[in-house]
């Protein structure tokens, strides 16, 4: 991922010194699993303890891993080569009956499982930041849409609090797929534990804090846990998209309900001083784009010929730290937003009233139902008056106050009735309830 989208700690986890590092706790750790089993003399593991002891990966062990490998073609071959050179003879016990996506796989169970504990960390922000807006707006009155058309009024604060539901059920989500990808192996060529002892596989999962081991691996771990994983993401990321379309109609220059923070010193268009546009939710909607590419992407990885191909591998090296990257930046993105969003409860209201009550249709028919007029008959009533509004700019009420079929059954005083924002609003709390738990 480019660096404009990249944050650091997800970023870290991600970079050539910190698998290595990875690459190296695996090696390790199976190394001690097997003196343990008196498979690999303890003197030798102490040696290599101390020869790695703290040891850190930097620019330049990169620098001749990266040498190593374009002799030997061979990514695994040549970190091992560098632990050769680094390690001396006790060396040799390393990746003992192991194959190398052993330690690929595994290692990569670790970052999937550093990054996703990462993403809840900005869900959880995301969803404090939703809730204290949704709390403030909580009877905040704005139209409800829709196709873009007025339909009935509703609260700011309940649509933020569908939002807050909405990233809930991603939260578990993601979580769930967290574990399922947190998962390593270590059980040799095909999965069958040839030259291993299943213990040490245990042992490396445990140390490592993996959720376990692949039961029945081939030569890899089986990608539709991968495929769960990014579709996750890639959920996250429609959810991301869709609030944040909302935003951009609600900032529209005709609507402008609700706005972006705009900071200081901030410019909108080279050309247009007085532009300010909804950068960030635009932003957030391409990056939605990309997660879903990487979603199928992870999908076609879960076909692999037989025990294992390595038509996964190019993939997984770009949209792994890609999407999850992609995500924590526009997560954080979307929760500053969220914090600084400018919220415009009087245009709302104006807007609320642009009709004159026409949002009231509904009530004027069910009353008119109510007194028993046939659903149908009361909808013609009520539609030619509200039509009537649209095209003719008369006063809705008025209007329905005017039409000798509703006067016969409504009174002036039922007519007036049926205009109550209030009665709207007035199960505003109970689904407050439902979602927060409060």
């Amino acid at each position: 991922m480019i660096p404009r989208y990249t944050r650091p700690e997800m970023g870290r986890l991600w970079s050539s010194e910190h698998r290595y590092r990875i690459w190296l706790d695996v090696e390790l750790e199976a190394c001690e699993a097997m003196v343990e089993l008196g498979e690999v003399p303890a003197a030798d593991l102490a040696a290599l303890r101390q020869a790695f002891q703290g040891f850190v990966f930097g620019p330049a062990e990169v620098a001749r891993i990266e040498e190593i490998e374009r002799t030997v073609k061979h990514d695994v071959i040549a970190f091992l080569t560098f632990l050769e050179e680094r390690g001396g003879a006790p060396a040799r016990h390393l990746h003992k009956g192991m194959t190398s996506s052993d330690v690929l796989d595994t290692a990569l169970a670790v970052q999937f499982r550093d990054a996703g504990a990462l993403l809840l960390a900005d869900l959880d922000r995301v969803m404090g930041a939703v809730r204290r807006r949704a709390l403030e707006h909580r009877r905040t009155p704005i139209i409800g849409r829709s196709h873009g058309i007025h339909a009935e009024p509703t609260t700011f604060g309940l649509k933020l609090c569908g939002w807050y539901a909405a990233w809930g059920r991603r939260r578990e989500a993601l979580a769930r797929a967290t574990q399922v990808v947190s998962v390593g192996k270590v059980s040799g060529a095909v999965g069958t534990f040839a030259a291993l002892d299943p213990r040490v596989e245990a042992r490396v999962m445990q140390k490592l804090g993996l959720a376990g081991p692949e039961p029945a691996a081939t030569q890899v771990v089986a990608r539709d846990r991968h495929a769960e994983f990014f579709s996750a993401l890639a959920a996250a990321g429609a959810v991301l998209e869709q609030q944040a379309t909302e935003v951009r109609h609600l900032q529209r220059t005709e609507v402008r309900e609700a706005e972006e923070p705009f900071t200081a010193g901030q410019k909108g268009s080279s050309a247009m001083p007085h532009k300010r546009n909804p950068i960030l939710s635009e932003n957030l909607t391409g990056l939605a784009r990309l997660l879903r590419g990487y979603a199928v992407a992870a999908l076609e990885d879960v076909a692999l010929w037989h025990e294992r191909d390595i038509s996964h591998s190019s993939v997984e090296r770009v949209i792994g730290p890609d999407a999850t990257i992609a995500l924590d930046f526009a997560l954080n993105r979307f929760a500053a937003m969220i914090e600084n969003l400018r919220v415009y409860p009087e245009r709302m209201r104006q807007n609320l009233e642009l009709t004159g009550g026409l949002y009231d249709a509904g009530r004027v028919l069910l009353a008119l139902v109510e007194k028993g007029v046939a659903r149908q008959e009361a909808y013609q009533w009520v539609q030619r008056n509200a039509m009537k509004v649209w095209e003719e700019k008369v006063d809705f009420r008025a209007g329905l106050k005017g039409d000798p079929d509703v006067r016969r059954v409504l009174s002036e005083a039922e007519v007036d009735a049926c205009f109550d924002l209030e009665h709207h609003l007035r199960h505003v709390d109970a689904i407050f309830r439902r979602v927060l738990g409060d």
